[in-house]
């Protein structure tokens, strides 16, 4: 039995994205200059999705 191609993804996102993963804002925040080695990981603050 095939899938209906409806069903199959596309492969990629092709929608932005408005939410960071936990990584990904600390490496922007380190290209901000706003965190140290060492800061914890929760409590983050808000950054922006770069483009």
């Amino acid at each position: 039995m095939s899938q209906h191609s409806s069903l199959k993804g596309s492969g990629k996102i092709t929608a932005k994205r408005n939410v960071l993963k936990r990584y990904e804002r600390i490496n922007h925040l380190k290209k901000m200059g706003l965190w140290k080695d060492g800061d914890r990981g929760l409590g983050l603050r808000k950054t922006k999705v770069e483009d």
